[in-house]
This record gives C-alpha cells, structure tokens and sequence, in this order.
C-alpha cells in the first residue's frame, strides 16, 4: 500500500521503470497545453469578436472553452490509466482522447470555413 494518490493507479502491480511514468507525465502536461489553448482560443474568438456571425461564434467560444475543461478531465484519466497498465503489466488504452480532439478540430475548422466565406 502507498501513500500516493490515486489509489486506484499506484496500488496495483509494480513500480515501473521511472522513465515511462515521467514519459507519461509529459505526455499529461502536453494535453493540459492543448487544453488551455482551446480555451485561450475560445475566449479570443468573443474578445475578438471574430467571426461576425453571432451565432457561429458563440457557438464556437463556448465549445472550445469547454471542450478545453473535457481534454484536461480526460487527459487525467487518460494518464491514470496508462500508469495503470504499465505497472500491471497491461496493454495501453486506445486513443480515444486524439480521436475527440481531431473530430473537434474538423468540426470547429469547417464552422470557420463558412463563417468567413
């Protein structure tokens, strides 16, 4: 038993190798950025004022602001269970997270496309 958190990760199997935790921290860190951009991103499409459809861009604001909160939720989760089956000596979770975020940006992108058109 550890007295770390969360439980649930670091009291299963063993301790792995130092350098695939700190590999999977960074990877963490990485999708915290990408959520802070979308948020940064959100909150200057109103500031901005851009695009001048109404609609679209508030639409859009809301959506990457809280489309920002979902990735850090699930980018946690996505970390835990990684650290999990690396210490139980499991395959690694699919990519689900990537999946989300580029069907996002695609999405996202083409409501700009006609918004600017």
């Amino acid at each position: 038993m550890t007295d770390r958190h969360p439980r649930w990760v670091y009291d299963a199997g063993q301790e792995p190798d130092p350098r695939y935790s700190l590999a999977n921290e960074r990877t963490f860190l990485a999708w915290v950025r990408t959520a802070l951009a979308m948020i940064a991103g959100g909150v200057a499409l109103h500031a901005l004022g851009l695009p001048e459809t109404e609609w679209i861009r508030s639409t859009l604001a809301v959506a990457l602001v809280a489309l920002g909160g979902l990735t850090t939720a699930l980018a946690l989760l996505r970390w835990a269970r990684v650290e999990r089956a690396m210490r139980t000596h499991q395959q690694l979770p699919a990519f689900t997270l990537g999946y989300v975020l580029v069907a996002a940006v695609v999405i996202g992108s083409a409501l700009l496309a006609v918004a600017f058109a």
